[in-house]
C-alpha cells in the first residue's frame, strides 16, 4: 500500500524545509551557530505554535462547512479574561462555558437563523469586544492567571510544554471525529452539499451548532493557555491569531468553500506560518517587511496549489 500525501500538504513541507535553510544558514553567517534548527529553539517556536494550532483547528471544522467563524479573536479573549477574573477551577471552568455558549450561539445563528456566518460571527465578535471593554472599563482586569491555565500555557514536563500535549490531544480527538465518526462524515458532506446531505437524512442544523460550539471550544481552551504563558489575560490578545489561524487551515488544502480537507495539512500549516515569523522575526526585519513577505509567502503557495488543482482537473 502506497503512501498518498495531498499536495497541499507537499507544497507546505517543501517551504518548511526551505525556512528551515533559509533561517540555519542565517543565523551561522550572523552568529556563526545554526540557532535557527537546535532542539530548544524548534521547541520554543512549537510552544508558540500550539495557541496558533489550537485556533486553527477549530477554525477547520466551520471551514469544512463551507462557513467561516470571525468571533474567534474575542472569543479567546472573552474566555480567558472572564476566567482569569473569576479565578480558581470554577473561572476556568466558567471560561470554557463561555466558548460553548458563544458556539452555540453562532451556529444557532448560521444554521437556524439563516445568517451568512462571515456576518453573524463578525457581530458576535464585535459584541463580545464591547462587553469586554464594558466590564473592564478598555483595560486588562488586575488579576492573574489561574493555577490552570500556568499549567497550561507555561508548564513542561520532560521539557516538553504542555500546551504543545494539549494540541496534540485536541489534534487526536479531531482526527478521530472527522475520519471515524458519523459527525465528521456529516461534515464533508454538509460541505460538498447541505441541501443533498439534509435530504439524505443528515440532521443538518444539529451538525453545524455542533461544529461552531468545537470551534468556540477550541479558542477558548487555546485563550486559556495563552492567558497561562502570559501569565494574565489581556484586551485583544486573540486578534493575532484569526487571520492565521485561517491561513493555516487554507495552507494546510482544506478547500475554503468547504467539503474537502486533511488535518494534517492544518497541522502542516500551523507549522509553517510559526517557522515563517520566527525567521523574519530573527532576521531583525522591520514590520512592514515582514508584513509584506509574509502575505507574498501566503499568495505564492495559494497560487502554486490552486494552479496544481487546476491542471489536476
Amino acid at each position: 500500500m502506497s503512501l498518498r500525501i495531498d499536495k497541499p500538504i507537499l507544497i507546505g513541507l517543501v517551504f518548511i524545509v526551505i525556512i528551515l535553510a533559509a533561517g540555519t544558514a542565517y543565523t551561522i553567517a550572523t552568529q556563526g551557530t545554526a540557532t535557527f534548527i537546535s532542539p530548544n529553539y524548534l521547541m520554543q517556536q512549537l510552544h508558540f505554535g500550539a495557541f496558533l494550532g489550537m485556533t486553527a483547528a477549530g477554525m477547520m471544522m466551520v471551514i469544512l462547512l463551507g462557513h467561516i467563524d470571525l468571533s474567534v479573536p474575542w472569543t479567546l479573549t472573552t474566555s480567558a479574561m472572564v476566567a482569569s477574573a473569576i479565578g480558581g477551577m470554577e473561572g476556568n471552568l466558567v471560561g470554557l462555558g463561555v466558548g460553548l455558549t458563544v458556539g452555540l450561539v453562532n451556529g444557532i445563528g448560521v444554521a437556524v437563523l439563516r445568517v451568512p456566518s462571515m456576518i453573524f460571527t463578525l457581530g458576535v465578535n464585535t459584541v463580545l469586544l464591547g462587553c469586554m471593554v464594558m466590564l473592564t472599563g478598555g483595560h486588562a482586569p488586575q488579576s492573574a492567571a489561574t493555577d490552570l491555565m500556568l499549567f497550561l500555557g507555561r508548564d513542561r514536563t520532560f521539557e516538553i510544554p504542555h500546551s504543545v500535549v494539549v494540541w496534540a490531544l485536541m489534534s487526536a480527538a479531531l482526527v478521530y471525529m472527522l475520519n471515524r465518526t458519523p459527525l465528521g462524515r456529516y461534515m464533508y458532506a454538509i460541505g460538498n452539499q447541505e441541501a443533498a446531505a439534509y435530504l439524505s437524512g443528515v440532521r443538518t442544523r444539529l451538525v453545524i451548532i455542533a461544529s461552531f460550539m468545537m470551534c468556540s471550544l477550541c479558542a477558548a481552551i487555546a485563550g486559556l493557555s495563552l492567558a497561562g504563558y502570559s501569565a494574565r489575560a489581556f484586551q485583544a490578545m486573540g486578534d493575532q491569531y484569526l487571520l492565521p489561524s485561517i491561513a493555516a487551515v487554507v495552507l494546510g488544502g482544506t478547500n475554503i468553500l468547504g467539503g474537502s480537507g486533511r488535518f494534517s495539512g492544518t497541522v502542516v500549516g500551523v507549522i509553517l506560518i510559526v517557522l515563517l515569523q520566527s525567521m523574519l522575526s530573527i532576521m531583525q526585519m522591520e514590520e512592514a517587511y515582514r508584513q509584506i513577505i509574509y502575505g507574498a509567502v501566503i499568495i505564492l503557495m495559494l497560487l502554486i496549489y490552486s494552479r496544481g488543482r487546476k491542471a489536476a482537473t
